[in-house]
């Protein structure tokens, strides 16, 4: 019997483009899905490939070569337990399941534990990119088990997204949940840029009176610099995008309420549990949430009246300014997201690489931009910097371009246009570069109400007032 190189169990659309990318790089491929309708699917997409389907777990395992490699490609959650569960009899010690879902972290190190005794070698493994990156390249972060690793880094590393030089976007991250984790932070910081390029869109919009048209025009010029980057771009393509039936710009046509997946918010979530502030990831999930309350914004619109807008400066003067301000607040909402990555690391003890992590985004993911070239250099300069606001280049460009930010921010509040993603990130930038913060206050009113106790600035020690006369 004919043996195969690789296993993917769940064919939709992610898992199908996996498989055909593995194919494509020279590795034959076994399918199985439960539902047999994907099945027959795979089975005219493979038709005179080196890939075949299998309609049972049984004969699935039984295609594979030894030591088997299956990627497991099904709804995050309880899905990938039953799929473990239905797959774990049947496999054998030195075997390795990798799983390609956007599972939360923690779940795969239940996952690992679970496996523990039978040998079995478990990889959680992050893959962005959409599904063209599935079939064309993604970034690949994988986690896990490390003897897992020589197994699985020739095939992996071979559909990953390659470099301009030719470097694969996939590495091994390291331990435990650890490449789940990083990409979970690589979807917060999706969220982050995802919502300034709206912001920055809706200042012109409604500030600017610019149509889609022309702003297509201002993203696709801003892609040629050093906002060069894979949302910028489909930003410009989706602008230009005309609606078939109604012959309007697409955009105009969509609803405003935007879903999510929850990644966002386990970022948000794991920063509070860590003691990290990502400010503009959360409010960029906050302003998600806002936007799903679309009832009650209308009505609220007839109710809470704000300021007339309007604007009488100079228009291409102001989009430099508003350029400039999303490049600040994209720098701040990154850097949240490697203070994250530090924070998890110390954590966890995972040996994260941080430069290398940015590396791995260059290309194949969806927030691949230049600029990642800049925080690559910056870990590689200093493996300890704390935070990438304190690198001397990213430093330059918020010294040089803070008086714009400012200004479109206030602007923005004058006009009463909400931009909580810029905003976030510019009291983000302004607590981090403030030595003295009003928490002394806050403190004090701990101690008054709760006995919580407070330092002081003169000596060592923990102290506690008797505020109120007994």
């Amino acid at each position: 019997m004919t043996k195969y190189h690789f296993g993917v169990v769940g064919l939709g659309v992610m898992g199908q483009n996996l498989a055909r990318n593995l194919e494509r790089n020279g590795f034959s491929v076994v399918g199985y899905d439960a539902n047999a309708k994907k099945v027959d699917d795979f089975a005219r997409v493979m038709a005179g490939k080196n890939g075949v389907p299998a309609r049972t777990v049984g004969e699935f395992l039984s295609l594979l070569e030894s030591p088997r490699r299956v990627l497991i490609m099904v709804p995050a959650g309880k899905a990938v337990d039953a799929v473990i569960n239905d797959l774990k009899a049947g496999l054998s010690a030195g075997d390795v399941l990798i799983d390609g879902g956007n599972t939360y972290f923690a779940d795969t190190e239940r996952r690992m534990k679970s496996l523990e005794g039978t040998g079995i070698l478990f990889v959680g493994t992050g893959v962005s990119g959409g599904e063209e990156g599935a079939l064309w390249g993604p970034s690949i972060m994988p986690g896990g088990n490390p003897a897992a690793w020589p197994m699985v880094k020739s095939p992996l590393q071979s559909i990953a997204a390659k470099t301009e030089d030719g470097v694969p976007c996939c590495d091994w991250i390291g331990n435990g949940g650890a490449g789940h984790f990083v990409k979970m932070v690589h979807n917060g910081i999706e969220y982050g840029d995802m919502q300034i390029i709206c912001e920055a869109y809706f200042l012109m919009d409604r500030l600017l009176g610019m149509s889609p048209g022309a702003m297509a025009d201002v993203f696709t010029q801003w892609d040629t610099g050093e906002l060069n980057s894979y949302l910028i771009q489909i930003t410009a393509e989706i602008l230009r995008k005309k609606d078939p039936d109604t012959g309007k710009p697409l955009v105009e046509v969509i609803l405003d309420t935007a879903e999510q997946k929850g990644t966002g918010k386990w970022t948000s979530q794991v920063a509070l549990d860590l003691g990290m502030p990502a400010l503009t990831i959360a409010d960029a999930v906050f302003a998600r949430m806002l936007s799903a309350l679309k009832k009650e914004r209308v009505a609220a619109s007839a109710i809470l009246k704000g300021p007339e807008v309007s604007f009488h400066g100079d228009r291409t003067e102001f989009l430099e300014l508003i350029r400039k301000a999303l490049f600040c607040s994209k720098i701040c909402s990154y850097a949240q997201g490697f203070q994250l990555l530090r924070a998890a690391n110390a954590e966890y003890g995972w040996g994260l690489n941080f430069g290398r992590i940015a590396l791995l985004w260059r290309a194949g993911c969806i927030i691949r931009a230049r600029f990642l070239g800049k925080i690559s250099g910056a870990f590689e300069g200093d493996p300890a910097i704390p935070n990438l606001l304190l690198d001397p280049w990213f430093s330059g460009i918020l010294s040089t371009y803070q008086s714009a930010w400012r200004n479109v921010i206030a602007t923005a509040v004058e006009q009463g246009i909400p931009i909580p993603a810029f905003t976030s990130a510019l009291a983000y930038f302004d607590s981090y570069r403030t030595a003295t913060l009003p928490a002394n206050l806050l403190q004090a009113q701990r101690d008054y109400f709760g006995a919580h106790t407070y330092r002081r600035v003169d000596r060592e020690g923990v102290f506690h007032t008797q505020w109120e006369e007994k």
